[in-house]
Order: structure tokens, then sequence, then C-alpha cells
């Protein structure tokens, strides 16, 4: 098969490129310590979207910063026994999807959370109060502040939040409870396991949000990477401060969170995937401590991987 990565025997010794910085754990302690701090204010209105089997409701709650966050909650109707939970997580600047997505979940008896990203497509907040839809750049949004100001540290504390929020619920038993996504929703999904260690399994697809420098020397910083070039560009066109712009993305590098997951994963990747590489990809893997049932497409890139999503309803049914 055509290579536009490392041959497969050397991904799986690859341990990445991008740095990850020497205070990484106590910026992460400072980081949930901030939103123990934060009075999520939990909203639940019911929707008008119904369904036999289950209830529907867009859930709203406080994320650090003050941002407000919409995710849409489906909860089975069962017999008051608490059940399994999913939390699932959508690509880059999309949304939560339709209601539909999130029934073949609640036929199977488990409540079902789908997080609207601050900024993206859904319906919640930016940092500075704005609704709707801000997403461009999210990735190097806060590279000139202090690190505790860069967005996606604020959109990992949102997951553990609402995975937080849903165990807390009556109806749902706390210790079963399970993230998903692809690209973007991958990571958060492993991001939001590796900081709330009660998650009970991850099933991911070609996580986004790693090892930023491997992308750029791979000169695949466009797509959904696009703006790491952009940044350069604007901000820093003779590259003097290369080095210092990816030490601080390292805080949010999802493969120096992967070591802290406990959750068993179920890991879907494609090795021809130009927007999220697969070495970049691999510098998750084998940075893993948990067991790990790895699926593996040869000839697919950043796309739907046939029967993946059976594999996954499979996984999840054995929370």
């Amino acid at each position: 098969m055509p290579l536009i990565d490392l041959p497969l025997e050397k991904l799986k010794e690859y341990q990445g490129r991008n740095p990850r910085p020497t205070d990484f754990d106590e910026y992460w302690a400072r980081a949930l310590a901030e939103l123990d701090s934060v009075d999520p204010q939990v909203e639940l209105v019911p929707s008008d979207f119904k369904v036999p089997y289950a209830e529907c409701f867009d859930l709203y709650f406080t994320g650090v910063k003050g941002a407000r966050i919409h995710a849409k909650y489906v909860k089975p109707k069962s017999d008051g026994k608490p059940h399994p939970a999913v939390l699932q997580f959508h690509g880059y600047t999309g949304h939560a999807g339709d209601w539909l997505e999130r029934l073949p979940y609640a036929a199977l008896g488990y409540s079902v959370a789908a997080l609207d990203v601050r900024g993206q497509g859904g319906k919640s907040q930016d940092i500075g109060g704005i609704a709707g839809n801000t997403h461009n750049g999210h990735i190097i949004r806060g590279l000139d502040e202090h690190p505790d100001e860069l967005l996606f540290r604020h959109v990992f504390l949102d997951t553990v939040r609402l995975a937080r929020i849903v165990m807390d619920f009556e109806e749902v038993d706390g210790s079963r409870v399970a993230t998903m996504g692809g690209s973007q929703g991958g990571a958060l999904a492993l991001a939001c396991a590796a900081l709330e260690p009660r998650i009970r399994k991850v099933a991911a697809n070609f996580p986004f949000l790693s090892d930023y420098k491997r992308v750029w020397e791979m000169d695949l910083a466009k797509d959904a990477y696009a703006e790491l070039r952009t940044y350069f560009r604007f901000f820093d066109p003779q590259h003097k401060r290369e080095d210092e712009v990816f030490y601080k993305l390292g805080y949010i590098d999802i493969q120096h969170l992967a070591s802290r997951i406990t959750a068993d994963i179920l890991f879907g990747i494609g090795l021809m995937d130009t927007v999220c590489p697969p070495s970049t990809q691999y510098a998750v893997l084998n940075k893993l401590k948990a067991p790990v049932q790895l699926e593996i497409y040869p000839d697919f890139a950043h796309e739907g991987l046939p029967g993946m999503g059976d594999k996954q309803f499979m996984f999840l049914q054995q929370l």
C-alpha cells in the first residue's frame, strides 16, 4: 500500500514530536480546581422532539470563564434502576447533531448526552459570551496569553463538567459511563477520560489535537490544522517564537494526557489520513496504559470507517 506517513512498524514505536510542558500535571490540576470553583447552574428544558421510549432535553450548564454550555440529553423511560450513559462529542466546527443520532443508545436503555463545543456550530457560548459559531482559530486561541487562557483548555473542562453532571443524575449509574467521538470528538472523548477517571470506556476514531509539531513538520498544517500556518503568517512570520508556540500547544496536546486514562479503549485509525496523520494518532496510542482494542483501516483516510459504528455499539453494550 502507498504511504503518507511512517511505515506501520515505525508507527508502533513513534513517541511524538510536540514537547510536553514541564508543569503539565500542575497545569491540569489548576484547571480542574478552577472547574470545581464554578457553580454549573444545571438546567434541563424538555424538547419538542418526542419518542415513546425516551425523554429528550436541552441541557445547559455554566463552564469556566462563565460560558453557558449546551448539550442534548436523552434518557430512556426505564424501570427506575440506574443505567449506563454515553457522552458523545462532535467533529471540529460542528455541533451535537440531530436527536435521532442519540436514539440507538436510548433504545439500549442508556442515557445519552451530546455536547455542543463552545463557539462552534451549536448553541454553546464562546468565552466572551458570544452565542453561535466563532470556530475559526480555536487551536491557536489564547496562544498570546497565559496558557490558562487556551480555548481548548476550557473545552476539555466542559467535557469533564458534562461527565460529572450526567454521573450525578439519579437515573444514571455513575460507574458505567462512556465517551465517544471522531476527529475532534475522538480527542475530546480521550481528554474527558483522562481528566475524569471514572469514565469506564472510550470509543475514539482518528483523534484530532495531537502532536502539533509533527503536523507542521509533515507540511499538513491545512484542513483542520490550517490555523497553525495562519498563526505563523500573521503573528510570527519569521518563526522567532516557534519553540514557544509548540511548547504552549503542548498543554492541549492529547498525547500528553493519554497515560492518565484508565478506561478500556476502542480506537479506529485510517493509515491514509492526511487530516490527522497516523503518526499523530500513534503518539497517543503508544502512551496509553489502559487496554486498547485497535482497529486499523490501511486504505482509509479521515472518513467513515466501514463497520466501525457497529464495533462501537457492541463495545459500548459491555458497559
